[in-house]
């Protein structure tokens, strides 16, 4: 199965690919935030062009595990991409964008969602 992996923050939405087959992602250009219905446009089109079958969405939990303001925000943007027809499964994100920063990553949204998936991906293959 192959996946798009959404870091969905106020301003942008980092992007990344991958599958189960070799449980490795790769981080895709970083997405501009316009409005959801231009956002899921483009997240619709890059989906067709990466031949995914299902969405992995962040959730930004608090350290405690909890969900706060951000995490309500995110979840209604999930709803939102039910509507493109994929799978939707959202994925605790804590830690990612810290993780990108010390891989050093030059896209720190692009590498929080390839963190993202790349922990999912682990996941499902335990």
């Amino acid at each position: 199965m192959r996946y798009l992996a959404l870091d969905v923050g106020d301003r942008r939405i980092g992007l990344a690919v991958g599958d189960d087959a070799h449980g490795l992602s790769r981080p895709l250009p970083t997405l501009v935030r316009r409005s959801v219905v231009k956002d899921l446009a483009e997240i619709e089109r890059i989906a067709r062009e990466e031949s995914v079958d299902a969405l992995v969405i962040g959730l930004p939990l608090t350290l405690a595990g909890d969900e706060g303001h951000q995490a309500e925000r995110v979840r209604r943007f999930a709803t939102a991409s039910e509507k493109l027809g994929l799978p939707v499964r959202l994925y605790d994100e804590r830690h990612t964008s810290t993780e990108a920063e010390l891989r050093g990553a030059r896209d720190l949204d692009a590498g929080a969602a390839t963190i993202l998936l790349e922990d999912f991906l682990a996941q499902r293959a335990r």
